[in-house]
């Protein structure tokens, strides 16, 4: 059952989650930003958080996905969205501009889209193996 931090509102997975408690919109993220990111961001959180035990939060700068753990990390820059993920092997074709391993075998991975022409299957299987693999 999710946990409602009391002094920012966000959903955590347990009372004891570690987190950055500060009380941030989603408004204030896009504000400023082109409109076609704010619709890129839709797409994919209509896509997302209907997956089972999908909890959404806020932070100054990004919007988390949480599962377990972490899995997707929607990051609104200028001009475009940077998406990180995780995965098991090493993603090196494009659109993936940054693959980093990290501890327990997995791998960082960084897209960035501006257009929601950009989006593809491949990009929400490999949100989902994210998500599957945390």
């Amino acid at each position: 059952m999710p946990y409602t931090c009391p002094k920012c509102d966000r959903e955590l997975t347990s009372e004891s989650q570690r987190h950055y408690c500060a009380r941030v919109s989603l408004h204030d993220l896009f504000k400023g930003k082109p409109d076609e990111l704010l619709l890129l961001f839709d797409k994919l959180l209509a896509e997302v958080a209907d997956w089972p035990d999908v909890l959404v939060g806020t932070t100054p700068n990004c919007i988390t996905f949480v599962h377990r753990q972490t899995f997707f990390v929607i990051r609104p820059m200028q001009k475009v969205l940077d998406l990180k993920f995780y995965s098991a092997a090493q993603l090196t074709e494009p659109p993936v501009i940054k693959s980093t391993g990290i501890t327990g075998k997995k791998f960082e991975n960084h897209i960035r889209l501006s257009l929601t022409g950009e989006l593809r299957p491949q990009l929400f299987a490999w949100i989902r193996e994210s998500y599957e693999l945390l």
